[in-house]
């Protein structure tokens, strides 16, 4: 990433969270506490478990499933949204919610992750990211950050874009003290006029 972008020097105040966008992966995982921290999507693996723990609480849930997730015979227990590509299922995520909660899962619930991470890094947005690091799951992930930030791929404040919990129960707590680092950049990602007729004449 060049160095020479503008860096915010501001803290960005935190926002009323209504509404949390779960990743985690589809299996169920080789630990039933995997399943136990799930406990609050998709109907499968440890999205199922979220879902099913949100509608037997009372809250709402939306699953936003891919055309061709979804003819191929993915099964959703709750509100279904469905979107052309992968692309618009991450946006329309994001879109949808105030915040962030990772659980144990495989390369989509870490693409998911990363894609998150990285958004905030360049401001696409500043919403809290909260990893819930069940039987130390995420424990690599982050050895692996503090490397790159040793050797210089990550600056030191952007570690904190995300935060651990260990269990489940801790997330709300995470979630009221979050601060999203003022090291990201400072880009305004506001489509001016000149770059919707850029975004046209590409069509």
């Amino acid at each position: 990433m060049n160095h020479t972008l503008p860096v915010s020097s501001k803290q960005v105040e935190s926002k009323p969270i209504k509404s949390v966008c779960v990743f985690c992966g589809s299996a169920n995982g080789a630990s039933p506490e995997y399943m136990k921290e799930a406990k609050g999507g998709g109907s499968v693996g440890l999205m199922g478990e979220v879902a099913r723990g949100v509608l037997d609480n009372g809250g709402s849930a939306i699953g936003i499933v891919p055309e061709p997730l979804y003819k191929y015979g993915s099964k959703q227990l709750a509100e279904t949204v469905i979107v052309p590509d992968m692309h618009t299922r991450k946006k329309r995520m994001a879109e949808e919610s105030d915040a962030f909660l990772v659980l144990p899962g495989g390369f989509g619930t870490m693409e998911e992750m990363l894609e998150m991470i990285t958004w905030s890094q360049l401001n696409i947005h500043s919403k809290p990211i909260i990893l819930i690091n069940t039987n130390g799951y995420f424990k690599l992930f982050v050895e692996w950050i503090e490397l790159s930030v040793k050797e210089g791929f990550v600056k030191d404040n952007s570690a904190g874009i995300f935060v651990t919990c260990d269990k489940s129960a801790d997330v709300i707590e995470a979630l009221n003290n979050y601060k999203a680092p003022i090291s990201r950049y400072s880009l305004d990602w506001t489509q001016s006029p000149k770059s919707n007729d850029i975004n046209q004449s590409l069509i």
